[in-house]
């Protein structure tokens, strides 16, 4: 039972991972023809994130795989229940990856022009699908007693879960303007930097009306203290956005993010998939979970391969560090 509490943390902080750090992936996708005013100014943009995209993307295929080996039940029951969601999230992955890989093989303003669409929408659409997906994992859908989704893609759309892909949409915008205020010098920091401003506003209505609504639901004490803790670095944030320390303002919303997913987890457990037809088909930590002996193998190959991952990861980021310009990058 031990393995299992351990490895639904395990899944947590990877799932945590992958929303921090593909966060502002998105928000830079997705700000491309907002704060852009050339096409130099968007290949800075790309170039803030070019070394980095396709390894935050890792953290998406360990949490799955993560899932997959420890919880079986869980994985099998989430991906046919959210079959489409999943299917267009993985489209517009794939669209992003090319759209990050093809737009300069060929020097025509058309093929940019639709590579850079293809960025935009694969930025955009799993921004706003993540946060569906995960409402409506914590709300709970419609399990029968075989643990097998008996409910249509319809029943995903309640306001619940649309206000929560209004949110993740919200803050990875504002998480990537940071970030491009972080990344970049000259007029395009200061453009990231006043819409980082008004969107955070915003991003923060969206996020305190879904947490509110998610605790009032759950009533998870712990997942309240963590999830109020989120609305204030988001606040302390905002305020570091407001007198330019790009900094702090991008730990602020990255602590928000990691608090703000951290406390949605504590309110799920110990379910790992909650019915709605009847309390009794849930799938739990208990029933969802892979044997002992698997999960133990897990750890151990874990404890051995994570740091060296996170180690040349970090490694990666502190090459790439130093902010960048117009000036930095080449014609042509």
């Amino acid at each position: 039972m031990i393995l299992n509490d351990v490895w639904f943390v395990a899944i947590a902080i990877l799932w945590i991972g992958y929303f921090l750090l593909e966060g502002f992936d998105f928000g830079v996708g997705i700000l491309l023809p907002v704060l852009a005013r050339d096409d130099t100014e968007r290949r800075v943009m790309i170039n803030t994130i070019g070394p980095l995209w396709d390894g935050n993307e890792v953290w998406l295929i360990t949490a799955a795989g993560a899932t997959f080996a420890a919880f079986p039940e869980w994985y099998a029951s989430l991906f046919s229940g959210f079959y489409i969601p999943m299917l267009v999230i993985l489209v517009a992955l794939i669209l992003r990856g090319l759209g990050f890989e093809y737009r300069a093989k060929h020097d025509s303003v058309l093929w940019r022009r639709r590579w850079d669409a293809a960025l935009i929408a694969g930025s955009a659409v799993p921004a706003f699908l993540w946060g569906l997906v995960v409402a409506n994992v914590v709300r709970g859908v419609p399990l029968g007693p075989g643990h097998h989704y008996v409910g249509t893609v319809w029943e995903l759309l309640h306001p619940y879960a649309l206000l929560g892909g209004f949110m993740t949409f919200a803050i990875f915008v504002t998480h990537g303007a940071v970030f491009i205020a972080l990344k970049t010098k000259g007029s395009l920091r200061v453009r990231a930097n006043r819409l980082a401003a008004g969107a955070g506003v915003g991003a923060a209505v969206l996020a305190v009306g879904f947490l509110a609504w998610t605790h009032f639901q759950k009533a998870s004490p712990v997942g309240g203290v963590l999830a109020a803790l989120a609305v204030l670095a988001w606040l302390l944030g905002l305020a570091a956005n407001a007198r330019r320390a790009e900094g702090w303002a991008f730990t602020g919303s990255a602590t928000t993010i990691v608090l703000a997913v951290a406390s949605l987890f504590v309110a799920l457990y110990p379910d790992v998939l909650p019915s709605t037809v009847n309390p009794a088909y849930s799938l739990t930590v208990e029933n969802a979970s892979a044997t002992q002996k698997t999960l133990g193998v897990m750890t151990w190959v874990a404890v051995i391969f994570l740091p060296l991952v996170l180690l040349y990861q970090s490694w990666t980021y502190w090459v790439f560090r130093r902010r960048i310009g117009v000036s930095d990058i080449p014609a042509g």
